[in-house]
């Protein structure tokens, strides 16, 4: 083996083994797991303590806040499923009742879902929703 190839070989093995791992300490933080409510209340013990990113909606009549608080308590519900959950921070201006929701949190050992700061994402419909084809018309000119 030449020195000039052992120089390069080492180069390589050095910045593919710095890659390798910046790669895996930047994905130590930010690994959760993106699971429906269903999915995730079929088997409890299974996701509990674990990071998870939680889709569902808001049960209608579920949700409140604590008096002069920022804290709240509301259900979850996907497919007969349903969760609660408690969160503390501001609540985005789409989350209402019956929202399609995103949770980033962990479910408790009490299969209680404790939400993130920050981890409500709520989807607004009216922006997602197909506009209707009307078949409009359109004049011509001769």
């Amino acid at each position: 083996m030449t020195p000039k190839f052992a120089k390069i070989a080492l180069t390589a093995v050095v910045l593919c083994s710095a890659l390798g791992g910046l790669f895996w300490y930047s994905l130590q933080g930010d690994l959760s797991y993106y699971k429906r409510v269903d999915e995730v209340m079929s088997s409890p013990e299974q996701w509990k303590g674990k990071s998870l990113k939680l889709h569902g909606y808001v049960v209608k009549g579920t949700w409140g806040q604590k008096k002069d608080t920022l804290e709240y308590q509301f259900k979850v519900e996907n497919k007969g499923k349903v969760v609660l959950a408690s969160y503390t921070g501001v609540l985005p201006d789409t989350f209402k009742e019956e929202a399609e929701v995103v949770l980033q949190g962990r479910l408790t050992s009490d299969s209680h879902f404790a939400v993130d700061p920050n981890g409500v994402m709520a989807k607004c419909p009216s922006k997602y929703e197909e506009v209707p084809n009307y078949n409009l018309k359109t004049s011509t000119s001769n």
